[in-house]
């Protein structure tokens, strides 16, 4: 694994309303058959893994995913028409939901949530 980090990250606008700022902090770089794992401060964990042929995007989303405490959705931007998989936490449910009216985005299928 091979990593570079932004000493300043690189900011841009999103959202629908062009008011959300993010923060490009840098890029890591896996060889196949390597791991990297995502924390928070609240102990949430989330794996991405590179293969050969590509990427597992996500761990497994009725086992490992779900026992981390995520849900995972396929999401469309109602004016782009673009797709997204996003992962939820279990508790924000109710942040989600305001996301996904505030930015005007439908959920198209829940992966993981009966």
């Amino acid at each position: 694994m091979k990593f570079k980090f932004r000493e300043q990250p690189r900011k841009f606008i999103v959202g629908a309303k062009k008011d959300i700022e993010l923060s490009d902090c840098g890029q890591i770089f896996l060889d196949s058959n390597e791991q990297v794992t995502f924390n928070d401060d609240l102990g949430n964990e989330y794996d991405v893994c590179k293969k050969n042929w590509g990427y597992y995007a996500t761990p497994s989303l009725n086992g490992r995913l779900d026992s981390f405490n995520f849900y995972s959705a396929l999401v469309m931007n109602k004016h782009t028409q673009r797709k997204y998989i996003m992962l939820i936490h279990k508790d924000k449910l109710d942040l989600f939901d305001e996301y996904v009216r505030q930015e005007d985005q439908e959920i198209i299928f829940w992966f993981n949530k009966d």
